[in-house]
């Protein structure tokens, strides 16, 4: 009985092993046939990573930085990118005040911060929601350079396997530098650089502790934490950032103490849109100079940023409904400014490149055929109705005068006096005259052009007037002076040559006399009349369609523009004394 008794006991732990040895078998299969799967998982998830040299040196579109004259920035096209900052070259704050915030043990631990993992797991069960992450700094840098910001399992594979990947290629402040440059703060721009130009108009390496702060503390939440949209939840943040700089070691408690008391609102960016018209224009320029480039170009203008910020302040209010536009030049060709129509955002048209009806502003070019013929201020000259064919023209005012000197027809800017001197003299000088002062191929051979039927930009006819206030010497109108690459090297530096001598002086004498009574009292342009106005002369063309001024106040020629972009009339009050003439007093008074 014993004996059975044993035997079936023996039989029980048998079957109790063998079933227990099964269990861990297949206990053994199933974890093998999980890694199996999760290795095959790794694997998937592994060949759906982006190519990462790739990404790595992606090419992106050539930035183009516009300085004025003083080389100040103007603004840039196309930067996405801040200028490149490493951690060799930042202040050490800079990039400490990050690592406080983000990673404090960034330099201590591997791709992967276990500790800090584990830390905001437990934290977040306590809260019992998200309320801490983990993700060390080369997680961060692997989900911003490499990885969409879709939250799925599979992303968060790949960005444990893109950490692995950077902290074996890279060195530590590699990384990191990878991470200030291209981590994503305000307007779709990248890198910390970036951040300081926008909120604090200055590079990553001129920002002092506080701003450094305010920038590190929108890494948690871009928008939420600007300094320009949530400032208080900025520098709240900021706070807590010097708090831990202090705690870590990096900066003194008396250099927090100042910092807190520095941290301030963010100062929104000066408006770029008024210079929009301008830097078009000088890309364009710069394009037809050098041609294609796929580098970054600093290109160094003429423009004098006061001038045309100041321009840009009084022009919509004066054309109202209507249009305008304005240029401003050296009597050497420099542009200063260029204000190509009331709301760039609204239309990016260039008006001051528009070609337009100059109407009588063209006539100087007449009165010089006349002046270098023989005539003076002085000479009498016959208005009376004039015809020739099917042409026949009348004054503005539908008034004649008899005899009167070209002085006073100038003045007061008769339509016969012009087209008896052609007549005179022959369309051909007129043309000629035209073209010594840079605009006569694009002229029409007709009598009408004589009245400024023949379309032309402001920029040129500005130019023509430059050429008399420039002593009678060739102008060119030129916008750049050198064009760089991001290390100095010159790629292109302007190199003018010798101007030639277009008018005689005695010719440039008379006609400086005539425009300056254009702008005494009873003169078509009266109103442009301020100190240190030189002269000008008025134009509108046929129904009030275009009106315009261009005069010289000192050493700088303006001509101004209005009118509508579809050609239709404008308010018959409106003619280039009227509003022209009043912007321009108003720009130089």
């Amino acid at each position: 009985m014993q004996n059975k008794r044993n035997t079936s006991r023996t039989q029980t732990n048998e079957r109790r092993t063998s079933r227990g040895l099964r269990i861990f078998v297949w206990c053994v299969d199933l974890f093998l046939l999980a890694l199996t799967g999760v290795a095959i998982y790794v694997v998937v998830i592994f060949l759906q990573m982006p190519s990462l040299d790739a990404i790595l040196h992606e090419t992106r579109p050539a930035a183009v930085i516009f300085l004025d004259k003083n080389g100040n920035e103007i603004r840039a096209s196309n930067r996405i990118m801040g200028t490149p900052v490493s951690v060799e070259t930042l202040p050490p704050y800079v990039w400490q005040s990050i690592v406080a915030i983000e990673d404090k043990r960034f330099f201590e631990h591997g791709p992967i911060d276990i500790r800090g993992i584990t830390r905001a797991l437990l934290s977040n069960l306590i809260h019992g929601r998200i309320a801490a992450g983990g993700s060390s700094i080369t997680q961060q840098t692997a989900k911003n350079i490499f990885l969409s910001r879709e939250k799925k399992i599979s992303r968060k594979v790949q960005e444990l396997i893109l950490s692995y990947w950077l902290e074996n290629r890279f060195t530590k402040n590699q990384v990191l530098d990878l991470y200030m440059n291209r981590v994503s703060l305000v307007g779709g721009m990248r890198g910390i650089d970036a951040a300081a130009r926008v909120m604090f108009q200055r590079s990553a390496n001129d920002l002092s502790i506080a701003q450094a702060a305010q920038i590190a503390a929108m890494l948690k939440a871009p928008t939420t934490y600007s300094p320009l949209a949530n400032p208080d939840k900025n520098i709240a943040r900021a706070r807590i950032i010097l708090q831990e700089m202090v705690r870590q070691g990096y900066i003194t408690l008396n250099q927090a103490r100042i910092a807190a008391r520095e941290l301030a609102p963010a100062t929104p960016a000066p408006n770029t849109n008024i210079y929009r018209y301008w830097t078009d224009f000088v890309l364009d320029e710069a394009e037809s100079t050098i041609g294609t480039f796929e580098s970054d170009l600093y290109v160094y203008t003429t423009l004098d940023m006061n001038l045309q910020e100041h321009i840009a302040d009084i022009l919509p209010p004066q054309v109202g409904k209507n249009q305008g536009a304005v240029v401003a030049m050296n009597t050497d060709g420099a542009v200063r400014a260029m204000v190509g129509g009331t709301n760039y955002q609204e239309s990016q048209f260039n008006r001051a490149l528009a070609l337009r009806q100059p109407g009588s502003s063209f006539k100087p070019v007449v009165y010089l055929v006349a002046l270098e013929n023989g005539m003076t201020p002085d000479t009498y000259v016959n208005d009376s109705p004039f015809s020739i064919g099917d042409y026949s023209p009348q004054n503005y005012n539908k008034r004649y005068y008899g005899d009167i000197t070209l002085a006073t027809a100038f003045a007061k800017s008769v339509n016969s006096v012009p087209l008896k001197l052609t007549q005179e003299f022959g369309i051909d000088a007129v043309l000629d005259m035209a073209g010594r002062l840079g605009v006569g191929n694009k002229l029409r051979r007709e009598y009408s052009t004589v009245l400024g039927a023949s379309e032309m930009s402001l920029l040129d006819l500005t130019t023509i007037y430059a050429v008399i206030w420039n002593a009678g010497q060739s102008v060119r109108p030129y916008s750049i002076t050198k064009i760089t690459d991001p290390y100095g090297n010159i790629i292109y530096e302007r190199n003018p040559s010798d101007p030639i001598q277009v008018l005689m002086p005695q010719t440039v004498e008379y006609m400086t006399q005539l425009l300056a009574d254009v702008v005494a009292v009873g003169g078509t342009g009266h109103r442009a009349m301020a100190p240190g106005v030189l002269g000008g002369k008025t134009g509108t063309s046929n129904d009030n369609r275009d009106a315009w001024f261009v005069g010289a106040w000192r050493d700088l020629v303006i001509g101004v523009w209005t009118g509508r972009d579809d050609n239709t009339s404008m308010s018959s009050k409106i003619t280039g004394g009227t509003i022209p003439a009043t912007i321009f007093h108003e720009i130089v008074k």
